[in-house]
């Protein structure tokens, strides 16, 4: 069955109604609050904190995993999950390297790396929209599988000797700045994506698919074309995120970037964005970006240990599926207790007399 439905009169608007909206909004005041008590935190652990040489620093820890955050966001908003973005980051850079290793001009590596993260989200794309399979089984499966073939590639050794100029892409702020070339990056990403996701008809089909993909297929909306599109998307962006770690490092190991997946998918929930899709904000992904990048600061500041760190970055995961969970049940409570008063006082009220 092909993924069209016939056009129909009524337009599919994106399912944030005024009630959603407000609690977006109200969602992203709270991560305001919630980023200046980190900054809070961390001033009061250290007086060097968000100083200039450690705003880049924050910056550049979090480069890669912002940039990655911004196609999960879309999956996720269409009701998909994608789990395989660190193991095709990993997968790329090595895939970068050999091809430099074996005589490759840098430029051709790196479009060979882009390439690699766009096969990748080709295969992940094809198993979730055309043979059906659920994302989350899809992604997991991916996540080992593209580890495994950066691990058969460049098993034990590192490759290095990128040249000088690109490699301190890595380590060096934007002349003029204190900001590394990854958060710039991601700057400039994030107002497309804003642009695309908030102002566009791809944006409102995006919405649109999360909120009901039947009532989607049947308004008109290429579902499946759209999923596939996007995790083509996560996967080019991936692999442009492991060409920028590997320079980040100045080599390529196999298993780099192992566990950012749970970086990745702890700001899209954070930044606001529903897990059973339908709902979210680029501007909420971008505020949460900076919670984590600032508290992750502030706690090695604070000489927590990076196991530690974890517990803290799962504990912030579990929360953000947990509250808007709890604050819907809540107004889906409300709602009905004032219905019901409605009712009851409508039935209490003595009828008028007849005339």
């Amino acid at each position: 069955m092909s993924d069209v439905a016939p056009q129909t009169e009524t337009a599919v608007q994106p399912p944030s109604r005024v009630s959603p909206f407000r609690a977006l909004v109200r969602w992203e005041s709270m991560l305001l609050v919630l980023l200046g008590a980190t900054i809070l935190y961390g001033a009061a652990v250290s007086p060097v904190f968000l100083n200039s040489g450690d705003l880049f620093y924050i910056c550049l820890n979090v480069g890669e995993v912002a940039i990655m955050a911004l196609p999960v966001t879309l999956i996720v908003i269409t009701g998909e999950i994608d789990l395989s973005i660190a193991s095709t980051l990993g997968l790329a850079g090595v895939v970068m390297a050999e091809a430099f290793k074996h005589g490759w001009s840098i430029w051709a590596a790196m479009i060979a790396a882009l390439a690699l993260g766009a096969v990748a989200g080709v295969f992940n794309g094809f198993l979730v929209t055309r043979v059906g399979l659920p994302s989350l089984a899809v992604t997991i499966g991916t996540l080992t599988l593209y580890r495994g073939i950066a691990q058969v590639i460049l098993p034990t050794d590192t490759i290095g000797g990128f040249p000088s100029g690109l490699a301190n892409i890595g380590v060096v702020p934007i002349p003029g700045t204190q900001l590394p070339y990854s958060i710039a990056f991601f700057g400039l990403l994030a107002v497309v994506f804003g642009v695309v996701l908030h102002m566009t008809p791809l944006g409102r089909a995006i919405f649109a698919i999360g909120a009901s993909q039947e009532a989607a297929f049947f308004a008109g909306i290429r579902v499946k074309r759209i999923k596939f599109m996007l995790f083509v998307l996560s996967g080019i962006l991936s692999g442009f995120a492991g060409i920028l770690w590997t320079l980040r490092f100045a080599s390529a190991r196999y298993d780099s970037g192992t566990g950012l997946e749970l970086f990745v998918v702890t700001i899209v929930l954070l930044g606001g964005v529903s897990i059973f899709g339908g709902r979210g904000t680029i501007v909420g992904v971008v505020l949460a970006v900076a919670v984590l990048g600032c508290l992750q600061t502030a706690l090695t500041l604070a000489l927590v240990s990076s196991e530690d760190q974890n517990i803290v970055v799962g504990g912030l995961l579990i929360a953000s599926v947990i509250v808007p969970n709890v604050a819907g049940l809540v107004r889906r409570t409300r709602v009905r207790m004032r219905s019901a008063s409605a009712r009851r006082q409508i039935g209490d009220r003595p009828q008028a007399e007849s005339a």
